[in-house]
This record gives structure tokens, C-alpha cells and sequence, in this order.
């Protein structure tokens, strides 16, 4: 693995992990440990009918302040500023999000709401924030986003019918409690979705313009991990073990892409999100062979290392025939999983490929794709060969 002289990068992960069976009893402590008394939980309907967030109503005990549950699968501005509002109103210091990305990226932005004032729109963007906003405990109950460690936060513009980002420092969670017992219940067709979402995060890290040597090195390690045990993880859900390997594979898969970005993978699947309500997951993983092959010009010796990874013997391949291979081997695993492949699978309509495509060119992932993408119409044949 190589990179030019000029190689320069920061890197910073500053939430603190806590992995384990069971390890939801220690939010008491972490709440403790932060200063703080009174935790609001947030969520989404779903979680509470499952019985999850009583679970970490009854470990909050004395310091449980409330649970605001209208977070959706695609977060709205207007969620997030009710749900600040709500928080405040319950006197809430410190936020406990239990949940999938969606619901993280809530309460990612309620923090900033509940400490800056106003509404999120206007804080939107780049590095925003001057100071640590509200602090934010996050409860994972899918093993994909890694926005438990990450940096940005997704938000959707309901008036827009577009997804917004808020990059910044003072965004990241303070802690991420990764307990296998949270995620043993989750679907096969989640488990895939949202592990697929974590496998296309390890890929991005890899051959982002923005590459570095330790998230490198977590990218390839979290795509072991994720080939190894997200199969396992459908076929024995109940299966703690297997559950804790793809929730620490999505964690470090998401400290590496929050300190590299993405690329077009992310780009093209936002939009689809964005138009067509396809759950971010699943179009991460029905676009990734095909960005992949669209890529490989640029980056065939960074996909040869991905087939190594993915467990491909790619001593006699040169690198072109090794990136084609670890492509097709993604295919295999989103078959393997259970995983549409194609867009038309998933309801996409074929005349609303152009639109999807020219909304890609204004997605900020899109920028550090490792080739550059010329127009609308390049992005176009993407989307057409995955419909």
C-alpha cells in the first residue's frame, strides 16, 4: 500500500467505546462520568414497540428524563428542531439516542439545537460550531451507520425533497455503547441493509482522495470482519458473538470513512433516498459493484487489496483483474445476504434516473470520488447498468 510524498492528514476519534454483552448498564456511569444528571432518550416508534427503549429507560433509573420517539428513516429538520424543543421542556442535559443512523443523526442535531438556539438549518454545513454541544450518548440497534463515531450527521429537507449534511468536530458522540443484546433481534433484511451500509463505508475509506494510513488499516480490517460474520449474523441472529463482531466491524468501518469521507457510492445512493425512499443500506449495496467499476481505472491497485481482504486469492491477478474480482465478490455477498440488485427491485422508476443523477453532482460526498466524475451523464450509466 502506497501513498504520494506529500501525504498529510489529521486524525481524531474521540468517542469512547463500550463493547459487551449487557453493556447498557453502564450508561449511569458514562452519564455520570460527563457531568450530567437528567438523559433524554431518543427514538423511533419501532424501538419502543420492540422494547428497547424501555431497556434503557429502566438502567437509566433516576436520571431518565423523558423519550421523545418521532425520529423516521429519514430524519427531517423539523423532527429534529421538535424534538430539541421537547428536550428542553423536559429540562433533559445530556441525550441518549437508541436507534439506527436516522435516529442518531436526530439527536446529533438536537444537541447542537438544544445548545446553540435557533434551528438546524442554520447550522448546516462545514464546521459550523465553535464549542462541544449537549452531550450524546449513542445506544446502536443496527450494526451499519457508524454514526455512533462519526463526525456528520444526514438530515433530510422535507420542503427540498433533498438529504443535508452537517460535518463538524463537535457533533461526534461522547460515548457508543455497543451491546450485542441490542442488535440480536434485528431482521435478516435490516441485518443486510444496514451491514452492507457499513461493508460500502470500509470500501469508500479505502479509495477516497482523502485516504491515510490508520483509516486504511481499520477499512480493511472492519471488510475481514464484515465478510467473516455478517452472513453468520442472518443466518444465526441470535447469535451474540456474531452480533458483537459486525457491531465492531461497523464502528471501526465508521471511524475510518468519518475521517476520510465518501465518494460516489454515497452520493448516487443519498439521492435515491432522497426521491425514491430507498433505505440508505440497500442502496449503498446494489450501486457499490458498479461505482467500484466505474472507479477502477483510478484505484484497481486499492481493490486489489479489498479482494485480499474479501479473502480472494489475487496472487497471479494483475490489480485490474483483482478490482473486477473483489466487484464481483461484493455482488456474491449481497446474494449471499439476501439483497436486491437492482434499483427497479426497489422502486425506482427508470425515468427518474436523470433527475437522481443530476442531484448527485451537488452531493458534497461526490467531491472526493478517486475518479472524477465529468457530468450528469456519467453518473447516468451508473445508475442505468444498476437498474
Amino acid at each position: 500500500m502506497s501513498y504520494d510524498r506529500d501525504l498529510a492528514f489529521e486524525y481524531n476519534s474521540p468517542t469512547k467505546i463500550i463493547f459487551g454483552e449487557n453493556s447498557i448498564k453502564d450508561i449511569g456511569l458514562e452519564i455520570d462520568s460527563l457531568g450530567c444528571s437528567k438523559g433524554l432518550i431518543v427514538t423511533d416508534k419501532g424501538i419502543v414497540e420492540a422494547g428497547l427503549a424501555e431497556k434503557v429507560e429502566k438502567v437509566l433509573g433516576r436520571r431518565y428524563a423523558g423519550t421523545y420517539d418521532q425520529c423516521s428513516q429519514d430524519s427531517g429538520f423539523h423532527l429534529v428542531d421538535e424534538g430539541a424543543a421537547f428536550a428542553l421542556e423536559k429540562e433533559a442535559d445530556i441525550l441518549v439516542s437508541v436507534g439506527g443512523g436516522s435516529v442518531i443523526d436526530t439527536a446529533k442535531g438536537m444537541a447542537v439545537v438544544m445548545k446553540e438556539g435557533g434551528r438546524l438549518k442554520d447550522y448546516s454545513g462545514v464546521q459550523m460550531l465553535s464549542r462541544p454541544q449537549t452531550p450524546h450518548v449513542v445506544v446502536p440497534t443496527t450494526a451499519g451507520t457508524g454514526s455512533e463515531v462519526t463526525k456528520y450527521a444526514v438530515i433530510k429537507d422535507w420542503e427540498r425533497n433533498v438529504k443535508d449534511f452537517i460535518y463538524d468536530d463537535f457533533i461526534i458522540p461522547d460515548r457508543a455503547i455497543l451491546d450485542p443484546t441490542m442488535v440480536a433481534g434485528l431482521p435478516p433484511h435490516l441485518t443486510a441493509g444496514t451491514g452492507m451500509d457499513a461493508f460500502s463505508h470500509a470500501v469508500e475509506a479505502i479509495h477516497t482522495l482523502n485516504r491515510q494510513p490508520i483509516a486504511d488499516g481499520m477499512a480493511l480490517q472492519a471488510i475481514r470482519m464484515m465478510v467473516q460474520y455478517l452472513p453468520l449474523c442472518i443466518e444465526e441472529g441470535e447469535n451474540l458473538f456474531y452480533r458483537g463482531q459486525q457491531q465492531l466491524a461497523a464502528a471501526i468501518a465508521g471511524i475510518a470513512c468519518g475521517t476520510t469521507f465518501f465518494g460516489l457510492n454515497h452520493a448516487m445512493a443519498h439521492c435515491i433516498g432522497a426521491l425514491f425512499n430507498v433505505p440508505h443500506g440497500v442502496g449503498n449495496s446494489i450501486l457499490l459493484p458498479h461505482v467500484m467499476l466505474f472507479n477502477l481505472e483510478e484505484c484497481a491497485n486499492l481493490y486489489a487489496l479489498i479482494a485480499g481482504a474479501m479473502g480472494l486469492d489475487v496472487n497471479n491477478l494483475s490489480d485490474e483483474e483483482a478490482g473486477k474480482a473483489a466487484a464481483e465478490a461484493v455482488w456474491e455477498l449481497t446474494k449471499k445476504i439476501g439483497l436486491p440488485q437492482k434499483l427497479r427491485e426497489v422502486g425506482v422508476p427508470e425515468e427518474g434516473l436523470a433527475e437522481a443523477a443530476d442531484l448527485s453532482l451537488a452531493d458534497g460526498c461526490i467531491v472526493y470520488n478517486p475518479r472524477l466524475v465529468m457530468g450528469a451523464e456519467e453518473v447516468l450509466e451508473v445508475y442505468r447498468a444498476a437498474w
